[in-house]
């Protein structure tokens, strides 16, 4: 399912790119290097836009930030494996939310010196699905209406919703049921802020009440 939604959401980066007047090896290799779909849209978005390039770099670092604390929280699950820190690198890069969230949740389950080849398989997979998407949206571009190729790219938050909604921590429960009905409602008052404000808000909220009602994995 992860290697299905990101070369669906990736169709539509691709087509979304062609549009914006970027080339395919540009497109290609915004998907391998840049890696990260909320920054590669600003990016394919902003240079339409004939930005300047260091307003371009900005909004793509921005929009990937979220990928600094995934990686501080995934690291220690190789320690103790002398071939995951040589490649640490390179597991950061090929980081992605999709392999990242299936990886966190099997981890445990996986002795230690097999993570990091399970790891490697399902990033890697991903990274590989991204990139033929990619190509596909591009070449695919004007076969099938805009709107449809485009809409692609929202596959993915939506497979997050019901990735997120299946924890048990009711924290994080919490956190997406009022990230669901907040969301529509900042983005009425606010929409270029809307997204980060949601998440500060519900998650901050979801946090806060989870321990006055005294819940488990409050810290989570």
């Amino acid at each position: 399912m992860p290697f299905v939604m990101v070369t669906a959401s990736m169709v539509g980066f691709g087509s979304l790119a062609r549009d914006s007047g970027l080339t395919l090896d540009i497109t290609l290799a915004l998907s391998i290097g840049l890696w990260g779909l909320p920054g590669q849209v600003a990016m394919a978005e902003l240079h339409a836009m004939g930005a300047p390039i260091i307003a371009i770099v900005l909004a793509s670092s921005m929009g990937n930030l979220r990928f600094l604390p995934m990686g501080l929280v995934m690291m220690p699950v190789f320690r103790g494996d002398p071939q995951a820190h040589r490649w640490r690198f390179v597991i950061g890069q090929i980081m992605a939310i999709n392999p990242w969230t299936v990886f966190m949740r099997r981890a445990p389950q996986i002795s230690v010196p097999l993570r990091f080849p399970y790891y490697m398989a399902l990033a890697g997979t991903c990274l590989a699905g991204g990139a033929l998407g990619t190509v596909a949206g591009y070449i695919l571009y004007g076969s099938l209406p805009f709107v449809v190729t485009v809409s692609l790219v929202f596959l993915n938050p939506a497979y997050f919703v019901f990735v997120f909604s299946s924890v048990r921590q009711r924290n994080c429960i919490i956190a997406v049921v009022l990230g669901a009905f907040t969301g529509p409602l900042l983005h009425q008052v606010t929409p270029d802020w809307s997204v980060p404000l949601t998440g500060l808000i519900a998650g901050t909220a979801a946090f806060f009440l989870n321990r006055w009602t005294g819940g488990a994995g409050g810290n989570t």
